[in-house]
């Protein structure tokens, strides 16, 4: 596998006063897909609850290259661009194109795990999150941290 990718549905609530898709849709639509593919790995909401760690972001950023309308076909592309060999911080990069391969926009979130009883940045169990983590599709320049 190349890359996690699915093809979007935008609804009328996503658009903004100038008929485009609204920067915030972007950012959910990334924030969605990574919770699908976590649980796709195993690290399910039901996992990361008894094991006491979830998933925090440190940066978001988002890219606009072309805008995207309601009509539009978009299809999200997900991969890893950085992680540390523990998987504890990571750098994830969503690209949204069109089914040519056009570029409407790059979304990159870099991130952490953090134990939600103490609430602090914690390393995540090994057995869960780095068996899931290695997994995850890298960019061409993936770096290891």
């Amino acid at each position: 596998m190349t890359s996690y990718t699915k093809q979007l549905s935008l609804r009328w609530s996503d658009l903004d006063p100038n008929f485009h898709v609204r920067h915030s849709a972007y950012y959910d639509f990334g924030a969605q897909h990574r919770i699908e593919i976590l649980e796709s790995l195993g690290l399910t909401m039901k996992v990361l609850q008894i094991n006491h760690f979830g998933p925090i972001l440190f940066r978001e950023e988002c890219v606009f290259r072309k805008e995207i309308k309601l009509s539009d076909v978009v299809i999200m592309h997900t991969k890893i661009s950085k992680m540390k060999p523990d998987a504890s911080r990571w750098t994830i990069v969503h690209e949204f194109k069109n089914p040519e391969g056009q570029l409407y926009a790059t979304i990159t979130v870099d991130g952490a795990w953090m134990d939600t009883q103490l609430r602090k940045i914690a390393n995540p169990t090994p057995e869960i999150a780095v068996e899931a983590l290695t997994n995850f599709p890298k960019t061409e320049d993936f770096i290891s941290l």
